[in-house]
């Protein structure tokens, strides 16, 4: 449901936690902090906002190319 530590240094480049909240800001990531200091970012909305497993809901309609018919 939420990133780890590791995915949350991964994706914002940053080790310390006050660097990240600023890099995860300046991505337009939504974050909250934990009564602990952590910071807490869903997972969906990351793949949300990164296009991952979005399936695209407009079809390329084919036709038949019947100029390459001989």
């Amino acid at each position: 449901m939420f990133l780890d530590e590791n995915e949350v240094e991964e994706l914002s480049g940053k080790q310390r936690r006050p660097a990240q909240v600023r890099a995860l800001s300046f991505m337009g990531i939504e974050h909250k902090l934990r009564p602990d200091g952590s910071i807490a970012v869903l997972r969906a909305h990351v793949e949300k906002l990164f296009g991952e497993g979005v399936v695209s809901k407009t079809k390329r309609k084919t036709e038949p190319r019947f100029d390459l018919v001989n």
